[in-house]
């Protein structure tokens, strides 16, 4: 899934409006509630190739802009990104000051792993920027990926084992998708 809407244009089925964010500042997404401590948190942006209310989501290329794994201590005891909003409720995310102007997708992404026998489930929620003030950078092709395709049931950051009697010794991860971008290159 690439987005809420799968299937057609991002706009069907009602009028669809488009912040307005400047380049370089943070955007927050809310979550009421969240009970999956273990997992990351990604987001990933798109630039439309005019109004996104008339683009296809899956037919777009994503860029990475933030995530957060493992942030600290252990696989079963740690700090992850989705533990982040467990608590917190919110989890924030800046837009590169370098990136074009233009309409965008945004899209924020909750991976729950603590079920890797079923695999990890995906919580996908989207919406539409139109980014101001930047910088007139668009990432190269090492950056953008596809949804779906993005990700392989092989990927390692996928098959975790919090049950496994190694999980408390082990204190890496490895994030799903592409590097971040943040302009800078």
């Amino acid at each position: 899934m690439s987005c809420n809407n799968d299937g057609g244009p991002v706009g069907e089925g009602g009028t669809q409006l488009s912040a307005t964010i400047q380049a370089g500042t943070n955007i927050t997404a809310v979550y009421g509630l969240w009970i999956h401590p273990y997992g990351p948190a990604t987001v990933y942006m798109a630039r439309c190739p005019g109004i996104c209310a008339e683009s296809i989501s899956r037919d777009l290329k994503w860029f990475k802009i933030d995530h957060a794994g493992l942030l600290s201590g252990n696989l079963v005891d740690g700090d992850w990104g989705s533990g982040v909003v467990s608590k917190a409720g919110v989890y924030t995310a800046t837009i590169p000051a370098a990136l074009a102007d233009g309409e965008y997708l945004i899209r924020h992404e909750l991976i729950a792993i603590h079920a890797y026998w079923t695999g990890p489930q995906f919580y996908v929620e989207c919406a539409q920027l139109k980014v101001v003030g930047g910088g007139g950078k668009l990432p190269s092709d090492e950056y953008l990926v596809s949804f779906p395709g993005a990700y392989k049931a092989s990927d390692p950051g996928f098959n975790v084992d919090l049950y496994s009697p190694e999980a408390p010794t082990i204190t890496t991860y490895e994030l799903p998708g592409p590097a971040v971008w943040t302009g800078d290159d």
